[in-house]
């Protein structure tokens, strides 16, 4: 079945180059120029590429009441602005990923594949017993049934290494499922961002043994079974 991707942009041009990149990329594209054609077509779409500044309302009041709605659609934002300060805001607001203009349309496609990617990501529910888990579609962590606040990186993190508890995934992989396409994420910011976890797992009370790692490979959830090599 074809994904259906909404583009909010007002300005015709940059609309019609990521339209037209996501279409020779067969998904199905909408174009709305202004929040309130948004608001009307985003019912049924499987993620939205999201101009911040719109000639009606601004794209992170669009991301709240999106969120509010309860809409759990992925989120991609464009904007002008490259300061961290609105970076964080967008994400910390419900938003999945954040492009800076300008762009190619190509790495609009890479990381449109890349969120979908990770929100498609099934996972293996781990043993009965076992003290991390996830909630994919509330986007929800839980260690030893009590929830911890993490990193929208961390969260990806988490619930991809918590596939196949056991098996062995590589700093590429990871990159590749968390990240995707478009981004400069060298071996050291994965390592950084796995601390991290590992910290917020131990002191959730799970212990930072759980998230181990294998040396001069990458990382893997530990499992009582026999661990999968890397793939």
């Amino acid at each position: 079945m074809t994904q259906r991707i909404l583009v909010v942009e007002d300005e015709p041009a940059i609309a019609e180059s990521v339209a037209y990149a996501l279409r020779r990329d067969h998904f199905t594209v909408t174009i709305a120029s202004t929040a309130r054609d948004a608001e009307r077509e985003v019912a049924g779409m499987d993620l939205v590429v999201l101009d911040l500044m719109l000639p009606d309302s601004s794209g992170f009041d669009l991301i709240a009441e999106f969120r509010e709605r309860g809409l759990k659609t992925p989120i991609i934002v464009l904007s002008s602005r490259d300061d961290e300060a609105d970076r964080v805001a967008a994400l910390e607001a419900g938003a999945d990923d954040y492009v800076t203009k300008p762009f190619s349309p190509r790495e609009v496609v890479a990381r449109v594949r890349a969120v979908l990617r990770r929100v498609e990501m099934p996972v293996t529910p781990p043993p009965r017993d076992f003290p991390v888990r996830v909630d994919l579609g509330e986007r929800r962590a839980f260690v030893v049934d009590r929830e911890v606040e993490l990193t929208r990186v961390e969260f990806d993190l988490l619930a991809c290494l918590l596939q196949r508890p056991g098996r062995v995934f590589t700093r590429a992989q990871l990159i590749d499922r968390v990240w995707g396409d478009g981004y400069a994420i060298t071996d050291r910011t994965v390592d950084s961002h796995v601390k991290s976890l590992r910290r917020k797992v131990g002191d959730g009370g799970a212990g930072p043994a759980v998230i181990e790692t294998v040396r001069g490979v990458g990382f893997r959830i530990a499992s009582d079974s026999d661990p999968e090599p890397p793939e």
